[in-house]
């Protein structure tokens, strides 16, 4: 047999948990399995006592995967700072020193980085996935010892873990495919072999636990949600099944063609990285899990996307802003993970200082998706939106574009605490008056969703991210009605669901010129792109370049957007001048725009790009264990 226990070992720290009891409190964590029994706190004293054994699956709970950066450590860091969207064609990073700009955009990246460096794009061993994994096969396989805890409570608990194990294999399978399958605890003592499993064997188990689950829990939480919110029910394991699926069919691995034919090919051959030849029946699967999914949210209700109260720009923007943000009664979310507390420290000094480091800056790519307020597409060739591209004009500010843009980044001349945003060359909110390419105006546009007005706009929240929201399954049922069975009007029946939530008009008549109902690649198209909007900097957009193996998009320049007044109170392209609205008080009324290329921090890929990038490495110390994982393709 192969070692495979030492790896086991290594990357199962502790765990610690504190229960709530007034009468006694119970510290333990993974470290009690590897010691004799009758030392420390043992696997008898947690499921001894249904308060201890709830305690033990609630901390595996804080094992989830939560995507903004927060803390400086393995986990929360996030590649230093950075972020996955980072690495797409919406957003780019200015701050230097993040992972984004030394591993990925300088394309320096090699797999020992994953064995030395805690800034790579995700750690096969770093980032508590093993952890919950484990955690929470030990609470399956030990619940039924509870003495005090009813059979129907033991059943739901063991199925919420299987959803824990399954969310945190998807998070693994999206960077890195077919992947050792843990279907229990393990020894600490034991010799395993446990190969790397096929794409194929990897979704089967995934989608089989979330089976399993599906058919114990509650689809919501009923009474149980202003307590419980986070907990997982049917809806979150159906809903998460479809997503899985959505990346399995995709032509990452679902193609007549592998996807990167550098050596080693070993995963390759293997069928560890694709399904080795195109299965339309993937496609299948996955209309059939929405279609399961959309059938018991018409029998049991509950969930819907959160609807405006107004018709005004700022109504509909409050609902979206509840959809991603809010947690307290969103009908919206469907997984959501959080950090302990509402808007502790570590949230407000390190995540507003990385902003402010210019980590998380849009793009103007990402800008021109977004289309206008009526929801035809966004065009500079229109003049009278290329000189207000944001707001009909600087008095009465109308908003003239999707209300999702202002919720998305701060564009010139958007609220912004006391005044309108200043983010022309020398207005004082853009600070980088020499134009240079840096801090969190460093593209001309600021990072508004999940940072507002700044870290004092975020107090009294209870910070969530937003994993899985109904909003991205209406979408992802769009893409497998073309994929599967081409059915375009019913796609975009769909798409418009989430559009008409905003206020935008149907996507086929904001679009005549596309004939969206009989292309279906020009449908494709407006479907990514409306999940870019819908869904930015929600862990979205990277893994829709690589699912799709869009090489064109990682291939392609980014720019921003330079803004000039042009009022004759402040700078103007032609002079060079300076001059704010402390200087020159009265109101701007007319700006210059022009776009640059953005070179301070330049992407390898805009001019060398390898799909090999479309997964990560594993770490060779892992591969050279020998117990049966084998490095993806182009790593060595």
């Amino acid at each position: 047999m192969k070692h495979f226990s030492k790896w086991f070992i290594a990357i199962f720290i502790g765990i610690t948990v504190i229960s709530t009891s007034c009468v006694d409190q119970i510290r333990f964590g993974d470290s009690f399995l590897e010691k004799a029994p009758g030392v420390a706190t043992t696997q008898d004293t947690i499921f001894g006592k249904a308060e201890y054994a709830r305690a033990f699956l609630w901390n595996t709970y804080s094992k989830l995967y939560y995507g903004l950066a927060t803390n400086w450590n393995q986990v929360d860091g996030k590649m230093n700072t950075g972020m996955f969207e980072v690495m797409s064609d919406c957003w780019h990073s200015h701050n230097s020193w993040d992972g984004i700009n030394r591993k990925y955009y300088s394309g320096s990246y090699k797999a020992s980085d994953e064995d030395g460096a805690d800034d790579t794009r995700f750690g096969y061993t770093k980032e508590n996935c093993w952890q919950a994994i484990r955690a929470s096969w030990i609470f399956i396989e030990n619940v039924n010892r509870v003495p005090d805890m009813e059979e129907a409570e033991k059943n739901r608990l063991a199925a919420e873990a299987k959803v824990i194990i399954a969310s945190r294999y998807f998070d693994l399978f999206r960077h890195y495919g077919g992947l050792p399958l843990l279907t229990q605890s393990y020894e600490v003592e034991g010799n395993y072999d446990l190969p790397r499993a096929t794409v194929d064997a990897t979704v089967k188990f995934m989608t089989n636990l979330l089976d399993e689950a599906a058919n114990t829990l509650p689809w919501d939480l009923g009474e149980e949600e202003a307590n419980w919110q986070g907990r997982f029910t049917k809806a979150a394991a159906m809903g998460l099944k479809c997503k899985i699926l959505l990346f399995a069919a995709s032509p990452l691995f679902n193609d007549n063609e592998p996807y990167c034919t550098e050596e080693p090919q070993e995963a390759v051959t293997s069928h560890q990285v694709w399904y080795g030849a195109y299965k339309p029946e993937l496609w299948t699967e996955c209309l059939q899990a929405c279609e399961a999914f959309f059938r018991e949210l018409n029998l049991n209700g509950h969930y819907a996307l959160v609807q405006a109260t107004g018709t005004t720009s700022q109504d509909y923007r409050t609902a979206y802003n509840t959809a991603y943000f809010i947690r307290q009664d969103n009908t919206e979310l469907l997984i959501s993970t959080r950090i302990i507390g509402k808007y502790n420290w570590d949230w407000w000094y390190y995540w507003g200082e990385w902003v402010g480091f210019g980590g998380y800056t849009p793009t103007k790519e990402y800008m021109e998706m977004f289309p206008l307020a009526d929801g035809s597409p966004f065009s500079w060739s229109n003049a009278a939106v290329a000189s207000n591209p944001f707001f009909t004009d600087n008095d009465n500010k109308k908003p003239v574009r999707d209300p999702r843009l202002y919720e998305t980044m701060l564009v010139n001349g958007a609220a912004f605490g006391d005044h309108a945003a200043e983010l022309w060359l020398g207005g004082r909110d853009n600070v980088n008056s020499t134009e240079k390419e840096t801090g969190s105006y460093a593209t001309g546009f600021g990072l508004y969703k999940f940072y507002k007005e700044g870290n004092g706009s975020l107090a009294g929240n209870y910070l969530e991210w937003p994993y899985l929201r109904l909003a991205e399954i209406y979408l992802i049922y769009a893409e497998a009605l073309v994929k599967a069975n081409n059915n375009l009007q019913g796609a975009i029946d769909q798409i418009d669901i989430v559009r008409e939530r905003v206020g935008l008009k149907g996507l086929a008549e904001c679009n005549p010129s596309k004939l969206l109902t009989s292309n279906a690649d020009a449908l494709m198209e407006e479907i990514l792109r409306e999940r870019a909007c819908e869904l930015g900097l929600e862990d979205v957009r990277l893994f829709d370049m690589t699912r799709n193996k869009r090489a064109d998009l990682f291939k392609k320049p980014l720019h921003g957007l330079k803004i000039y007044r042009n009022d004759g109170g402040g700078n103007v392209p032609w002079s060079g001048s300076t001059g704010n609205s402390a200087q020159f008080p009265q109101k701007p009324s007319k700006f210059v725009y022009e776009e640059f290329a953005l070179s301070n921090t330049a992407r390898s890929w805009w001019t060398n790009f390898s799909p090999k990038w479309y997964l990560s490495a594993f770490p060779p110390s892992e591969v050279n264990k020998h117990y049966g994982l084998t490095q993806n393709p182009g790593w060595k």
